[in-house]
């Protein structure tokens, strides 16, 4: 039994609970999360899981939107997204067939 992870709140690493959209498609971290001393831990905990693909996905769109980046480069970027997204996925298909 693991005293730190007993302690954490049920939201805790929830990427879309502590870190959800708000109304200008950006994302942003509630008041309520601000004032939890686990809030560091909790987001990098969120971002570490495939949450923090979909994170980058989404700076990739915007940047492309705004003309930062061309076809291209969004193009590999959301390639190489891809894969680490499915190679996540067959991690944790490993572990619970081990």
């Amino acid at each position: 039994m693991n005293l730190e992870t007993d302690n954490r709140p049920d939201c805790f690493g929830l990427l879309e609970l502590v870190f959800p959209k708000g109304e200008d498609g950006l994302r942003h971290s509630p008041e309520t999360c601000m004032a939890c001393a686990l809030k560091t831990d909790c987001l990098r905990s969120a971002i570490a899981r495939t949450g923090g693909i979909e994170v980058e996905e989404e700076k990739v769109d915007r940047a492309y939107e705004s003309g930062t980046i061309r076809f291209f480069e969004r193009w590999s970027r959301k390639k190489s997204l891809y894969y680490r997204r499915k190679n996540l996925s067959e991690d944790k298909n490993r572990e619970t067939k081990s």
